[in-house]
């Protein structure tokens, strides 16, 4: 992971800053748990939480004025050095994550070709052979594994005890220098010519197997973070800058806004922009998951990382650097797997007594061992095979590995997840609550009927009213502006436009006073509806959004005419409502229209009015509230609410929501409200979202169980004398290797 420090979120604390740092030498949970300590201490540090599975750490801190944030980011790196760690260099960890399969396997296989001469006595033993290796020679095989490949753990011990605290070195140097010292004590004090039983094999078996679970781990690790590294690989090193000389090939980082560049078929679109010549189709399945391609035009947007198709294109950038949506992407999964998610915190507090813990269980074993007249010998063995069998790798490592598995495999299936508490939530998610204009509609209305009071001139109205509208975002203004053009109809300029939030837009045109807005905004200025009152109310009833023109005169406000627009479902919205509730969750439609019109629309989509699924004439500030209401629940009881949105007057819901789904295709204001962003807009990733999420926290679960009951019931197994050292050692590294590769099975998840 590069350092970077970014400013948080102005709802955060004045002059706060946020600091990643890759961190190295961490093995166990109790290290994650230290290092968080250190970082604590550092004066300004607000919150600090360590990753052991992306072995990074994320560090919430808040300078005085006229402090530097250079001496702050020393001080961090100092604190984690005193810890007994290293800080890690900006891009060490990307080139440790390109390295080969084998890489870092030399240490594993020169222990284990020291090992093998040592167990082979143990099998000649199961066919009656036996083959006992004189005492020099299984000192001189295990020392150097002992003391040399076996360094990490004593450096990592000792600094553990330095700060009078324990982890999983400490535990494997102490018992495996522990079997080493008793063999060479039996050895040195042996009457001459007795041949003593020796257990040099065991401290270089563990050893060897601590190391070969590391470095299982660190492969696992690799595959867990390959999402990310498929994300980075999507960005070219090298684009065809087009420049009055024609075209110029230059490194990626120099393009500029502004810019055109040239993309050959099937080469990677470098960068965000528009289509500016040409035309083609691209292949964005990497960002999006949406495996056809899509037509491109002229004035079309691209988006850096996708494949252009057959067409030559020149495209004209819009964005570059950290500002594509492809880095977003990248930072929002990058996030969610720095993040620790609630669960594990809980696992961090046992974790920090654990070792402790387990040294008295080892000293207690001994001196029972030693008080039933065992001997030293037997007693020290049962001890050792204690401390080895309960180092807490695996515990460590459960929930971030399901994490890191699970968000990968969801970015590749376009469904971005920002923040591990939405991940852990989702799954108990019994409603969810649509917004309907863009989610579960298309969101590009149509104007259907456009009727003047008798007597006025509907090309001028119209003109007027396009006018006014000219300037909004909003998909029912875009529509008049679109049948404006169509009916050819000459627009001029509005002067003084003014939008009233949930109601509509005001604005003057040739001197006069426009309103266009929704009826209950006319309603509310008292404006008569005279001759279209009734027509009003069929095109209601037919399902149609109304809305009004009013004029502003010496008398008042005066109708002008009334709009009906239309709109209609996404493909694949019936059929994802259909899927959650065959889940057994509610589905809600929460909508600012007409009930005549939300409703009609919902029956199209599978929904029952009757029911309460639909949710009509909200305004946008209400939204939060109404979210709020659904958790609370009519039946009293609380209730876990998902929100699905895609635009600006949706943020404060998908805020309140305990889990906030934004639209990609949506606005950024949505989509960083959002725990959860889906890249297609596609109603059927919500059902996939959750999911995703319910395998997420179930392999979660599974690991923890499995993590705790190695541990559980290894522990007394070592201390009553059923296990000794080698094999302690080997279920220690069996444990963790086992907990990465169940959650790497989330890799196989498909929608």
């Amino acid at each position: 992971m590069t350092t970077s420090i970014t400013t948080l979120s102005p709802s955060q604390a004045p002059g706060a800053q946020q600091f990643d740092l890759g961190i190295g030498g961490m093995t166990c949970a109790s290290c994650v748990g230290r290092v968080e300590r250190a970082l604590r201490k550092v004066p300004g540090v607000q919150e600090a939480t360590v990753n052991l599975a992306t072995e990074s750490a994320r560090i919430a801190f808040a300078l005085d004025a006229g402090a530097d944030g250079a001496a702050m980011e020393a001080q961090l790196r100092r604190a984690v050095r005193n810890a007994g760690y290293e800080p890690r260099a900006a891009g060490q960890e990307e080139a440790f994550e390109d390295a080969s399969p084998w890489a870092g396997f030399m240490p594993v296989g020169i222990g284990l070709l020291l090992s093998a001469p040592l167990v082979l006595p143990m099998v000649g033993d199961l066919f009656g052979q036996h083959w006992m290796l004189p005492a020099w020679v299984q000192f001189l095989l295990a020392t150097p594994v002992q003391f040399i490949l076996g360094a990490r753990f004593y450096k990592a011990g000792w600094h553990a005890l330095k700060a009078l605290s324990g982890n999983m070195d400490l535990l494997v140097s102490m018992g495996t220098s522990a079997g080493w010292g008793l063999s060479v004590w039996l050895w040195l004090t042996a009457h001459e010519g007795h041949a003593p039983h020796l257990y040099f094999e065991a401290s270089a078996v563990v050893v060897t197997l601590v190391l070969l679970g590391k470095w299982l781990e660190a492969r696992a690790k690799r595959q867990t973070t390959a999402a990310i590294r498929a994300l980075h690989a999507l960005r070219p090193d090298v684009v065809h800058l087009l420049s009055k000389s024609g075209e110029v090939d230059v490194p990626v980082a120099e393009v500029l806004v502004g810019d055109q560049l040239v993309v050959r078929p099937g080469e990677r679109i470098p960068v965000d922009g528009t289509v500016h010549e040409g035309h083609t189709q691209v292949d964005e399945s990497m960002l999006t998951g949406e495996p056809l391609p899509v037509a491109r035009d002229v004035g079309a947007p691209l988006t850096g990382g996708s494949i252009n198709g057959d067409g030559r294109i020149v495209m004209a950038v819009t964005a570059v650097g950290a500002e594509t949506v492809l880095a977003h992407i990248i930072r929002l999964v990058e996030d969610a797997q720095a993040a620790k998610a609630p669960i594990q915190r809980l696992v961090d507090q046992v974790s920090a007594v654990f070792v402790p813990v387990v040294l008295v269980v080892a000293l207690a074993t001994l001196l029972g061992w030693l008080w039933m007249g065992v001997g030293m010998e037997a007693a020290l063995i049962h001890a050792v095979a204690v401390m080895v069998i309960a180092c807490p790798c695996a515990l460590g490592l459960a929930t971030p590995a399901a994490i890191m598995a699970g968000t990968g495999v969801a970015a590749k299936n376009g469904i971005l997840i920002k923040d591990v508490q939405a991940l852990e939530l989702a799954h108990k998610v019994d409603v969810v609550a649509f917004d309907k204009t863009g989610t579960l509609t298309v969101g590009q209305p149509r104007l259907t009927a456009f009727e003047v009071v008798p007597g006025l001139d509907e090309a001028s109205v119209m003109a007027a009213v396009a006018a006014v509208q000219s300037g909004s975002e909003h998909p029912l203004a875009r529509a008049v502006v679109a049948a404006a053009g169509e009916r050819q109809v000459h627009v001029t300029t509005a002067q003084d436009v003014r939008a009233v939030p949930g109601r509509g837009t005001e604005g003057e045109v040739a001197g006069q006073g426009y309103l266009v807005g929704s009826l209950r905004w006319m309603q509310e200025l008292g404006v008569d509806m005279g001759p279209l009152a009734d027509r009003a109310d069929a095109l209601q009833r037919e399902g149609a959004t109304v809305s009004a023109v009013a004029q502003r005169d010496p008398q008042g406000l005066q109708l002008q005419a009334l709009m009906a627009f239309g709109d209609e479902p996404k493909p694949g919205a019936r059929e994802a409502l259909a899927a959650l509730k065959a889940r057994g969750i509610r589905t809600v439609m929460i909508s600012g229209d007409n009930r005549g019109a939300a409703e009609a629309m919902a029956r199209r989509l599978g929904l029952d009015p009757d029911a309460g699924d639909v949710m009509a004439e909200v305004l946008p500030g209400d939204k939060a509230a109404k979210v709020v209401a659904l958790q609370q629940g009519a039946d009293g009881q609380r209730h876990h609410v998902a929100m699905v949105g895609d635009g600006v007057n949706d943020a404060p819901a998908l805020a309140a929501a305990d889990v906030g789904m934004a639209m990609g295709n949506g606005t950024d204001v949505a989509m960083h409200a959002a725990g959860i962003t889906l890249m297609r807009g596609d109603p059927m990733l919500v059902a996939a979202a959750l999911d995703i999420s319910r395998r997420t926290v179930m392999k979660i679960r599974q690991n923890l169980f499995w993590a705790f009951a190695y541990n559980v019931a290894g522990i007394p197994l070592a201390a009553l004398g059923y296990l000794s050292p080698v094999v302690a050692g080997a279920a220690m590294a069996l444990s963790s290797v086992s907990v990465m590769a169940n959650a790497l099975l989330l890799k196989r998840w498909r929608m």
